[in-house]
């Protein structure tokens, strides 16, 4: 049985690993996504300590957006030591209000990645399309949600 009582607020925050490209996936992500970058902390801000490398000072070690409502977006770099392996079985979804604002965005973030299904209509939203972006982050994008 779950020790969380009633009165918690769970919001899950996706937290996307990279592989020494974070700073330009979250740039990315902002722009394309209207937020903004709360936090780009490097390797070489991390006080000396067993975790800090060399190899590591350029690499994102935290990077934060703030989407439009609030809605937050964590990614880093994998450390020298932790071996990365993609992303998989992850998708983030994105709702919108307007059809035009939902393909625009779409759009964007297929651009130089993968579309699984194009942005078309389908039986719960008036658009929808599913892709992976140039950075191996797929996305489901609903435009005007049905029902």
């Amino acid at each position: 049985m779950s020790t969380i009582t009633k009165t918690s607020v769970l919001q899950p925050i996706p937290y996307l690993s990279f592989n020494g490209n974070c700073e330009e996936a979250v740039q990315f992500y902002a722009d394309v996504l209207g937020g903004t970058i709360r936090v780009m902390m490097k390797g070489s801000e991390i006080p000396d300590s067993a975790m800090k490398c060399a190899e590591f000072d350029d690499k994102v070690m935290n990077a934060q957006i703030e989407l439009p409502g609030g809605a937050l977006l964590y990614a880093g770099d994998c450390p020298p030591h932790v071996p990365y392996e993609g992303i998989k079985g992850v998708n983030l979804t994105l709702n919108f209000d307007t059809v035009e604002e939902a393909e625009s965005v779409f759009n964007r973030l297929a651009e130089g990645g993968q579309v699984f299904m194009p942005f078309g209509p389908t039986f719960w939203a008036e658009k929808f399309g599913m892709a992976t972006d140039k950075y191996g982050v797929g996305w489901i994008v609903n435009g005007v949600l049905l029902g």
